[in-house]
């Protein structure tokens, strides 16, 4: 038997970090969200205890540096699975791009190997795996919208934001998420976004409120490592897209649009820029 799964990208609509905490992460607030551009799974049982990776991106790891393979080797151990798994992963998010793609990769093998293997894990144990695995796991879980608090781990869904387009553009930089939070001063911030303006302009269902409160205090700190990605900041600002921001610690930015008539002019445009240019749905 075969198992497929989808493995989606997130954005985040709003980003806060409110502290460094005793344990050494960052104790943040967050406004999360899916968009339809995907990584795809399919996961099929061995008879040894063993796990196989493949894929046909030549640039990701296929051992336990993967958080696939390390989803898998967790639900194996946990549970006292003795079969083994053969993971296929058909890589489509950008890696290393704020738009947790290994985090959906390791959420999926999770739902995936529940299924697969007949284990009866409710949605909340899965989280509580995910939150071993990463901070963004738990979320790439069940998806939808949520805010996350604490180190990104608790979360609370929230309605879904407008539907809109989302073109997302990603420079050929990879950005390390360690290095920018090294880098990030709280202190320095002056205006901080607000979660509960966010979620409010979400539950207006008014795509400017949204548009408005987007913000990003990690923004600041990848734009003077990367002065490129403010370039594409800026570009697509340009174009015309609503609201932009870049996701997570980067360097993908995203630009939201209401109006499809828009979408191919930003999207040809970008192109000129950068090669990873995506045009999308939100996952509503």
């Amino acid at each position: 038997m075969k198992i497929y799964e989808k493995a989606p990208a997130k954005i985040n609509l709003m980003l806060d970090v409110l502290h460094k905490r005793p344990d050494g992460y960052h104790e943040v607030e967050m406004i999360m969200t899916m968009v339809d551009l995907a990584d795809r799974l399919e996961m099929e049982e061995l008879p040894r205890d063993t796990i196989i990776i493949s894929s046909q991106a030549g640039y990701i790891p296929l051992d336990e540096k993967n958080l696939a393979f390390q989803a898998a080797r967790l639900i194996k151990d946990r549970y006292n699975v003795r079969s083994g798994v053969y993971i296929h992963l058909d890589k489509k998010i950008p890696v290393a791009a704020g738009l947790a793609g290994g985090s959906s990769d390791a959420a999926a093998t999770l739902r995936g190997l529940n299924r697969l293997w007949n284990l009866g894990i409710s949605p909340e144990e899965l989280q509580l795996l995910g939150a071993e695995l990463g901070s963004d796991v738990p979320f790439c879980v069940t998806g939808g919208t949520a805010l996350a608090t604490g180190r990104g781990e608790k979360l609370t869904p929230i309605a879904n934001p407008p539907q809109c387009w989302v073109i997302l553009a990603k420079l050929p930089i990879n950005v390390s998420t360690a290095d920018v939070y090294g880098r990030f001063r709280v202190q320095q911030i002056q205006q901080h976004p607000s979660a509960a303006a966010m979620q409010g302009a979400i539950e207006s269902g008014s795509f400017a409120a949204v548009c408005n409160q987007l913000g990003n205090v990690l923004e600041d700190v990848t734009l003077q490592l990367y002065p490129e990605v403010a370039q594409l900041r800026e570009t697509m600002m340009r174009l015309g897209a609503d609201g932009v921001l870049m996701s997570g610690s980067g360097p993908t930015v995203f630009g939201l649009v209401s109006k499809e008539s828009k979408v191919a002019r930003i999207y040809n445009g970008l192109r000129g820029f950068c090669k990873e240019v995506y045009a999308v749905r939100m996952l509503t």
